[in-house]
């Protein structure tokens, strides 16, 4: 049977004040016009505020979801966020072996809040199971420096070449994410093995209200992806689309804490 309908999956974690997470992920896989269906691989106890409890999915549960999802529908993205431990990682890397679609992969390791989303022991396991399989690698600067081991990049050009490194540990490309430097513009650059590919910037908005940025560009550009378009594209229409969802952040009135972005700022009045 053809599939006529774009799917993404998202294998990630829930997060129970709907901001970030699988949560995020369905909304921007929706809002960027594909199906979205998901994999929960923990749930979190979580709102705008903090993370107060964390409860692993057991590995076998993990791996019956990926099983039942592509068993029975046509994936033609998937996207990977909090994946917690070494076994959940080693189950989903021995699911995705075998799935020639491309794969997003946002490594997932601390929340807005502080709080650890990847046990310390799981970094291993993530760097030399699940990189290799990764079309795109999404970190921010901080995990950056994490799955390399070094100081924070704080130039464009340390951005570049951490990127340049990160390819070499087995993606085929890597979205190096800006958000985290101190100036008041953003930049995001794309690199792959033949160097930088495209880079793209925007100015700093003003609002504390940024939970799940990371969650949400990483979905809407497998969402892209699902669609058929070319990785810079897609990186690019996300992108546009990630900015508008934080500019129209404000408008939603959400929480005490940092607020999530507005997935719908395009369909609601």
């Amino acid at each position: 049977m053809t599939n006529q309908t774009p799917i993404a999956l998202t294998i990630a974690g829930s997060d129970s004040g709907g901001g970030a997470g699988v949560q995020a992920d369905l909304k921007a896989m929706s809002a960027n016009k594909v199906y979205g269906a998901s994999v929960i691989t923990a749930v979190t106890a979580q709102n705008t505020q903090s993370v107060t409890a964390v409860h692993e999915i057991p590995a076998d549960v993990v791996a019956a979801q990926i099983d039942a999802v592509l068993s029975d529908l046509a994936v033609n993205a998937i996207k990977l966020g909090m994946l917690f431990s070494a076994p959940i990682i080693k189950a989903t890397a021995q699911r995705l072996a075998t799935f020639d679609g491309p794969v997003v992969v946002d490594p997932v390791m601390i929340a807005k809040s502080g709080d650890a989303l990847l046990q310390d022991a799981a970094v291993a396991a993530l760097i030399k199971q699940i990189l290799p399989l990764a079309s795109l690698l999404t970190p921010n600067l901080p995990e950056a420096a994490r799955l390399l081991n070094e100081t924070e990049a704080t130039t464009p050009e340390e951005m570049i070449a951490q990127g340049e490194r990160l390819v070499g540990m087995g993606p085929r490309a890597v979205l190096m994410k800006g958000g985290h430097a101190t100036s008041g513009i953003c930049t995001d650059v794309l690199v792959d093995k033949g160097g930088v590919v495209i880079t793209r910037s925007a100015p700093r908005i003003d609002t504390a209200n940024t939970h799940g940025t990371g969650c949400t560009y990483s979905a809407a550009i497998a969402a892209q992806l699902a669609q058929g378009l070319a990785l810079n594209e897609a990186v690019s229409v996300a992108h546009g689309y990630l900015q508008a969802a934080i500019k129209a952040a404000d408008s939603l009135k959400i929480g005490k804490g940092h607020g999530p972005v507005h997935h719908f700022h395009g369909l609601w009045t």
